[in-house]
């Protein structure tokens, strides 16, 4: 006898229990897990990187097929080494004064714009913002020490040799989670997201060399100390749009400060000059041929999602935010509404 055996309602409500129950569990999961997340979409961004340059190798070099993927792990190791040799040698020293000037240059900013009502609201604002905030929090522990900085690039690295290695195994995976008859509809939009990835990640290099030359010609020739080094951070910023050359300008213009009212006023026409340039002309010409979000979108996009996946996730935010861009418009747009996008 089954005495206790549930009756079809309740076995029907255990069930909707246990199902909540796992939800929520991988929800917590998911949560607790940010940063892994984060640094495995950075991963699948380097194997992006890493095949794009693959095919350059094929298509302009006649590399054999076999040596084209090593030999793109090969280039992009050896461009982190050669960025980390700028930074800790050629530049080591413009790079250290930087960061140790860094917090007071902030602070008399800070004290500049609190002179003025107005300035002294988006002192206020900005604090408030920043206060307790997951990027905060990860600067702060940055600050402390560099072995988890360390520590994440390395799992990045790795992530991404793993994930070029043998890209077809994960698409596989991937597809056979989704039903038969809806699986060829996500196929076509992985092919879309990666197409539009890569030809985003080309844009990009282009934007970020043209941003860090002339910002770095710009502030030389005003007079800034560190110019190389400041143009360089610059460009490097530019991987991030809004943010990312905002927050670059501020040591440029501290430093500037500290020689005088003419590199100050030469740091602020040169940041506006090539702002311009970049917005009016050398953006719209290579980007918009590839993905057009409108700038309102991608401004409130890339700063939710840095409050959400913290320091790691602001700096691969214009990345997610094309790949999101790129699924909805493939997914819901094309092939569930049906509209020719």
């Amino acid at each position: 006898m089954n005495r206790l055996r549930p009756d079809a309602e309740d076995a029907r409500f255990l069930r909707r229990v246990v199902l909540l129950i796992l939800i929520a569990a991988v929800a917590v999961a998911l949560y607790r897990a940010l940063n892994l997340l984060i640094l495995a979409f950075g991963s699948m961004l380097g194997a992006t990187v890493i095949h794009a340059l693959a095919d350059i190798y094929g298509r302009r070099l006649r590399v054999p097929e076999r040596a084209r993927v090593p030999a793109g792990m090969v280039t992009v190791l050896a461009s982190v080494g050669f960025l980390v040799w700028l930074f800790g040698y050629q530049f080591g020293s413009q790079v250290n004064a930087l960061v140790l000037a860094l917090p007071g240059l902030l602070s008399d900013l800070a004290a500049w714009m609190s002179h003025s009502p107005v300035g002294a609201r988006i002192v206020e604002a900005v604090e408030a913002a920043f206060a307790g905030s997951r990027i905060a929090q990860d600067i702060g522990g940055l600050v402390q020490g560099s072995g988890e900085l360390l520590l994440n690039c390395i799992l990045l690295l790795a992530g991404a040799m793993f994930f070029a290695a043998d890209p077809g195994i994960y698409r596989r995976g991937a597809l056979l989670l989704i039903p038969r008859s809806k699986r060829d509809a996500f196929a076509d939009a992985l092919d879309d997201t990666a197409e539009t990835l890569r030809l985003w990640l080309r844009a990009q290099i282009i934007l970020m060399t043209s941003m860090g030359v002339l910002i770095g010609v710009g502030l030389w020739i005003s007079g800034v100390p560190s110019a190389a080094a400041l143009g360089l951070l610059a460009g490097l910023s530019e991987f991030i749009p809004y943010v990312g050359p905002t927050a670059a300008m501020i040591p440029a213009l501290g430093l500037g400060a500290t020689q005088g009212t003419g590199p100050l006023i030469g740091a602020l026409v040169t940041y506006a000059v090539v702002r311009l340039l970049q917005t009016n002309f050398i953006t719209p010409f290579v980007q918009a041929r590839v993905i057009a979000i409108p700038p309102a979108i991608t401004l409130f996009a890339i700063i939710a999602i840095g409050m959400v996946f913290g320091l790691f996730g602001l700096f691969f935010s214009a990345a997610l935010l094309v790949v999101i861009f790129t699924l909805i418009r493939s997914l819901y747009l094309r092939e569930t509404l049906g509209e020719d996008v």
